[in-house]
């Protein structure tokens, strides 16, 4: 099924088009990125200069005005090329979209960041840590800031902070002592105290530059607390987290493609022809492009209810459903690629080896597989309920 199918707007396939100038560029440093385990600072210079890194920003700031669908669509296609910068950059653009969309911080203030992202800004919300786990568990930060006369004073250590190598911000989120609340502080890079620990040494998504951002007494002016969340956590599962499953939906579409080439292309001497019209290799295609639609119409279906305004307010756990189905889905695409292209798949210098490792990363971006479950558990039961007491 062509992904073609999903393109609906003119902008879209522009997008796409825009995106294709880059795709020969970021397939070749893919493996030298995860072999070297660097952040591809090229590959983010090349994305702020086609304005990649603003598509979400509203078209009254300056933007490109994407909707949560416009997004995943083109995102999907990035990733394709490079999972680390698809994943890398994925924080930037969906954080810029949930800011604007949902008018988190004062306008004043929006204007202003506005300004900064029209000129190449990056940025990611720094939450996660190890004491407290993932953020979506209800943990309280360590991470302190103290109100000192006309200043907060920041003090902790954030891990997981994907493309911190780059960013040119962080939304930190604090425990605000004298007010007993977690608030979410703007700090730039550049600010005295800051600094980036390289901590990053997994086996997936190696170029992801997911390292620690270290604040040591960072003095920040008060107008930096930006965020005071009504959610204790501190994170919010949103539409634009469908950006996550994208990126892992464009690896396995990547795997599949690489896959077919594979069987069109492979002729052993103990048949005529090539691999491809073998039945055991037809099916394993089958079965990939099965499961890529079924993925693809899930992402997508529920990208459009959140794009939708008359929709948007009905959603409960769909969001969750879809980063649990396709990036689920992602894994079983990479292995059946593999079993297809057999042992050369797990060649160093093959791509194969690298999508399998890097879609395996999906399992453990928010939300978690069990958390999905359990909600949709809690939600069955409480419909049943409902219903029940209404009957009576």
């Amino acid at each position: 099924m062509s992904k073609q199918l999903f393109v609906q707007t003119e902008k879209q396939q522009y997008w796409l088009e825009k995106l294709a100038t880059l795709e020969e560029e970021f397939k070749q440093t893919a493996q030298r990125v995860d072999e070297e385990s660097v952040f591809p600072f090229e590959n983010f210079k090349k994305l702020r200069e086609i304005g990649y890194t603003k598509t979400t920003l509203p078209v009254e700031f300056g933007g490109e005005g994407f909707t949560v669908y416009d997004a995943v669509l083109i995102h999907e296609t990035l990733s394709s090329y490079c999972g680390s910068t698809g994943l890398a950059a994925s924080w930037t653009v969906q954080n810029i979209g949930e800011l604007f969309e949902n008018r988190y911080w004062e306008q004043s203030k929006l204007e202003a960041f506005a300004q900064e992202v029209n000129r190449g800004a990056t940025i990611n919300r720094a939450v996660s840590e190890f004491a407290m786990g993932s953020p979506v568990r209800g943990g309280r930060p360590a991470t302190t800031a103290k109100k000192d006369g006309e200043i907060y004073i920041i003090n902790g250590r954030k891990n997981y902070t994907s493309g911190a190598p780059d960013l040119d911000y962080f939304l930190v989120s604090a425990w605000v002592e004298e007010s007993d609340h977690v608030g979410f502080f703007l700090v730039p890079k550049t600010a005295t105290g800051v600094s980036v620990d390289n901590t990053w040494d997994v086996l997936s998504m190696r170029g992801t530059g997911s390292d620690d951002l270290v604040l040591d007494n960072v003095r920040v002016e008060l107008s930096s607390l930006v965020e005071i969340p009504s959610y204790s956590t501190g994170f919010k599962l949103n539409g634009w987290l469908l950006l996550i499953p994208a990126t892992y939906l464009g690896i396995a579409q990547a795997a599949r493609d690489y896959a077919v080439n594979f069987a069109t292309q492979h002729s052993p001497n103990s048949i005529q022809g090539t691999i491809a019209e073998l039945p055991n290799v037809q099916n394993l295609i089958g079965e990939m492009d099965l499961e890529l639609a079924n993925a693809r119409f899930t992402l997508y279906g529920v990208a459009q209810l959140y794009s939708n305004p008359q929709t948007k307010s009905k959603i409960t756990n769909e969001v969750n459903i879809a980063k649990h189905v396709v990036t689920n889905t992602a894994i079983q695409v990479v292995d059946k690629a593999m079993r297809l292209v057999g042992a050369k798949s797990l060649q160093r210098t093959n791509p194969l080896q690298r999508y399998y490792r890097d879609v395996r990363a999906g399992l453990h971006n928010p939300p978690m597989d069990d958390i999905t479950i359990k909600k949709l558990a809690e939600t069955a039961i409480k419909d049943y309920q409902i219903k029940k007491e209404v009957i009576l």
